[in-house]
This record gives C-alpha cells, structure tokens and sequence, in this order.
C-alpha cells in the first residue's frame, strides 16, 4: 500500500505528539477481530464504532468493540460521523455493567493507521482512539491513539493483548 501524500504533509504531521504516551491499550484479540472483519466488510468507506471497557490508571482496557453506522454520506471513504443515537442507546445498555464506552475506532481505507487533522478536530480527552488502516478488504495495521495531556495533538498508546505487542511509534 502506497501512502497518500497528504499523510506526509506539515499539516498531517503536525497532529502527531513527539513523545508517545506512558498509558497502555490492552485489547482482546476478539475485539481486535471485530474491528478489521467491520473495517473489511466496509471497504473502501470507514467504518467506525465504540470501544467498551474500563479505564484504568495503566490507560485503557477493552473488553469489545462495537460498530456503530457512519452517518456520513458525502465522504465515507474518508470521514466519517459517529451515529449519535447508537452512541446514546450503547451507553444506556451498559449502565451498571461496570463497563463504559472509552473511545472510538474508525478506518482508514488505503491510508495509514495514523490520525488526520480531522480526527482531531473531534476527539475527545480521556477518550482512546484506535485506527485500522485496510487496504483491499484486508487489516494492514491497527494502532491506538490519545490527546496529548494539552489536547493539541495525538500521541502513540502501544496496544497489549495476549499475542502480539503493536509498536509506540507513529
């Protein structure tokens, strides 16, 4: 997979934080399969979902990823807009389970598992971020992201599940 310039523009650098973060991604590898099956399924536009779990003082713990629709329907092949009534209907079901909703994934379609300044514009703090880049309906890479501690950029979150570690570097 080639990448697209724009990946390696000032403007796309500049979101990503120099530092990667000291907090930690632990996921499921059913949830790490729920995301690229989704990612594939959805190729060549994004899909995006919610990542369900608990935040710990290490970072996050996922227990599943859900997919939720992309609302968007002028560029789904590079943006997309979180269902707000999937979101709501989610949180609700989880009340009490002693799991909440701790961040969004969406992917990226023959582009880079890194975060583009649109992804900034909408993330939230405290919130982790996963990426999946696809390239013809397959997984090429998966890495999590969150807000640098002054909410300006995006810093690396190495991923840990039970067989395999995913590099801190963007």
């Amino acid at each position: 997979m080639q990448e697209p310039a724009r990946f390696k523009s000032p403007e796309y650098l500049n979101v990503l934080a120099a530092e990667a973060s000291e907090q930690t991604c632990r996921i499921n590898p059913d949830s790490i399969r729920t995301m690229g099956d989704g990612a594939g399924r959805g190729y060549p536009l994004e899909v995006c979902g919610l990542l369900i779990g608990r935040i710990t003082p290490q970072g996050w713990e996922i227990t599943s990823a859900r997919e939720v629709p992309n609302l968007n329907t002028e560029r789904a092949a590079d943006r997309f807009i979180l269902d707000p009534g999937a979101y709501r209907a989610i949180d609700r079901e989880l009340q009490g389970s002693g799991t909440e909703i701790v961040g969004i994934y969406h992917s990226h379609p023959d582009c880079p598992a890194r975060p583009s300044p649109t992804d900034l514009d909408g993330a939230w703090d405290g919130f982790a971020y996963i990426i999946v880049s696809v390239y013809k309906q397959e997984m090429q890479d998966i890495r999590c992201w969150a807000l640098s501690p002054e909410g300006d950029k995006f810093q690396a979150v190495q991923i840990e599940n039970h067989t395999s570690h995913q590099s801190r570097n963007p």
